[in-house]
This record gives C-alpha cells, sequence and structure tokens, in this order.
C-alpha cells in the first residue's frame, strides 16, 4: 500500500483534498488501516509519516501550509467522529458552503489567524514556527510540534476563512501580541487591523484588557498610537460623510463656551444657526467606560438645556452605516425650524 492507494473500500467523497492527504489515526482505522499498517507506511523512507502525535502526512516532503493547519485543527479537535465531516454553513453571499470540516471545539488564532485574514504584517503560514489553536480551558491538551494550545475560558463564535475556522481580528491579536516582544512588530499589526479596516480600535483595546497584556509598556505604546490612528480615520470618514451625503458644511473640531462663563466642552463639528452637534464616540474599553460615559452624558445633558442638539457617532457607525448616520444628523439640522432658539455661545477653535 502506498499514499495513492484507496484506504478502503467506504467513500472518501466527504472527504476534501487536504483530509484525504492529513488524517488521524481514528479516521485511518475506520477506513481500514491497521496501526501495524500506519507504523509500516511511516519507517523511515516510507510513503508517510506523522507530523502531530495521532496525526498523519500521507505523502513523503514538507506539509503545505494548508495540511499544517489541517493537522493542527485535527490534533486539536475535541473527539472528532472518524472519517466524517460537520457542514460549515456558507458566509453571507457566498454560493457554497465550506468543505465540511471534522473540527469540534478548535479554532486557529495568533500569527496564523492574522495570516489568514489577509495581514501583510503577519509572517507568511509556511515561516511559522507554530499554530496558535484556541481550544477550551478544560480540555487536557498539550502543545506540541508545531501546534501551540492557547486556552479560553469559553470559545468564540468562529469566522470561516477559506474553510478554516478562525477567531475574530482582535482576539486574533491578543493571542499573537502575548507573544511578542517587539515593540515594532506590535505596532504594524494593531496598525495594520484598523487602517486596514479589519475592526476598530475599542475592539482590539478591548481584548487586551481582557488579556491583561496593557501592562506592558510595548503594548501601551502601541495601543495609544492604535487609538490616535483610529481617530484620525473616524474624523476622515466625518469629513467624507458631510461631503459626501449633501449636509451643510459645519465648523470643524471646536470648543464652546458661555460668554464670559465656563467651558461647555469640545465638539467635532457644530453647525451654529441649527445648534446641531456631532462628537465621535471614541472611548476606549482601557479606560473606566461607566465614568467616561457620565461624562459623555453631563456634557451632553448642559449642552441640551442650552437648545443644542448633540448626535454622538462610533466610529464603527461611520464605517459600517455611513448613509444612516447622515441621515440621523440631516434629521436632526431640519428639526432645528421646530426647536426654540439656542442659547447664545461662544465657538472657538480647539
Amino acid at each position: 500500500m502506498n499514499h495513492n492507494t484507496p484506504l478502503s473500500p467506504r467513500p472518501l467523497r466527504h472527504l476534501s483534498d487536504v483530509q484525504l492527504r492529513v488524517l488521524t489515526t481514528a479516521q485511518l482505522r475506520t477506513h481500514g488501516v491497521t496501526t501495524a499498517d500506519t507504523n509500516q507506511q511511516c519507517r523511515p523512507g516510507g510513503p508517510w509519516q506523522q507530523i502531530l502525535p495521532g496525526v498523519f502526512l500521507l505523502h513523503p516532503g514538507p506539509p503545505t501550509s494548508e495540511e499544517r493547519l489541517h493537522a493542527v485543527l485535527l490534533y486539536a479537535a475535541r473527539s472528532p467522529v472518524p472519517g466524517t465531516a460537520t457542514a460549515i454553513p456558507a458566509q453571507p453571499g457566498a454560493e457554497e458552503p465550506h468543505a465540511p470540516q471534522p473540527y469540534a471545539d478548535a479554532l486557529i488564532t495568533g500569527l496564523a489567524a492574522l495570516a489568514l485574514h489577509g495581514f501583510a504584517s503577519a509572517p507568511p503560514l509556511l515561516s511559522l514556527d507554530k499554530i496558535d489553536v484556541l481550544v477550551p480551558r478544560l480540555r487536557r491538551l498539550r502543545s506540541s510540534g508545531f501546534a501551540h494550545v492557547v486556552r479560553a475560558a469559553s470559545l468564540p463564535t468562529a469566522s470561516y476563512v477559506t474553510g478554516v475556522p478562525v477567531v475574530s481580528v482582535p482576539r486574533a491579536l491578543a493571542d499573537a501580541v502575548a507573544d511578542l516582544v517587539d515593540a515594532g512588530a506590535v505596532r504594524r499589526l494593531l496598525t495594520e487591523a484598523v487602517r486596514g479596516g479589519h475592526c476598530e480600535p475599542a475592539a482590539v483595546v478591548r481584548e487586551l484588557t481582557q488579556a491583561r497584556l496593557l501592562s506592558r509598556p510595548h503594548v501601551v505604546d502601541a495601543v495609544d498610537s492604535l487609538l490616535a490612528e483610529g481617530r484620525a480615520i473616524a474624523e476622515d470618514r466625518l469629513y467624507r460623510m458631510v461631503r459626501e451625503h449633501g449636509l451643510p458644511d459645519p465648523v470643524w473640531n471646536v470648543d464652546l463656551r458661555l460668554p464670559g462663563g465656563p467651558h461647555l466642552g469640545g465638539l467635532d463639528a457644530y453647525w451654529p444657526e441649527q445648534a446641531v452637534a456631532v462628537e465621535l464616540d471614541t472611548r476606549a474599553p482601557r479606560q473606566d467606560e461607566d465614568a467616561l460615559w457620565s461624562e459623555y452624558a453631563r456634557k451632553r445633558e448642559h449642552l441640551e438645556r442650552l437648545g443644542i442638539t448633540v448626535v454622538y457617532i462610533t466610529p464603527k457607525k461611520l464605517r459600517d452605516a455611513m448613509e444612516q448616520q447622515a441621515t440621523v444628523v440631516r434629521t436632526a439640522l431640519m428639526a432645528s425650524n421646530d426647536r426654540d432658539p439656542a442659547a447664545y455661545v461662544v465657538v472657538l477653535p480647539r
């Protein structure tokens, strides 16, 4: 028997190409291959090789990146049914469902997941010495070979990239950063996450906070740059919203004060004639969110007592639903005619 020989009379149409090349001991046994047969095929110079405990590559030579990913998932999967597969639903807009895969309770994370998500700053899959795989915390499983086990109290919802179950970009970033000491590499990954439109800064900071990584100086420095980058991108989207959706030009980045009185707060955009203000909600989860939201609420309440309508917009809503946010602002501008005139305030550049 060689690697081109059918494993058994049982049909293998339910397996993908990579599943025919990478199989577990249990799957081989289901297809009629005994332990002795497997050992014979894996002898030095033989056509097969064991690449992880209980996981075999059914051809000589190094595994491809796809085969390594599949091997790690098979190694980490919780009791997959031998020789069977679970259908993976298609992503929205996809014409066909993903090829079925026999994985249970195992997700690719870290740098490998970022490479699958298309990060140019992540190393190529084949260059990774290890592939991070996320499993439930109570699983009795150890890292082995190029499979590096990462644990979580509960697994997040999987995304599928080329049929491979992966974690979200923020979670993958947190797991990657946990093992990185190169400040430049951390900064490049976080920056690409925002510039590339993969996620908002707040989602990244939330994952880094939960992973207790913000005590590391090089991570804090990268996060500060990330937040500044995220705010700049959000401001640019706000300018685009006004321009592309035909809103009247506001005054940008101003402070409001009562004449001879106290400072009322800074605003990202303000329409003096209509007394309508827009403020970007760029709160970072590492801050005390309740306290910061209370500050937002106090400012909004104070301004609205003066007859000024305040519209808060998150960067995510600007990215995903710009037209809807433009409608909200336009409605507020139109409604100004039905309100009592606002109090006179002094508008200063910020």
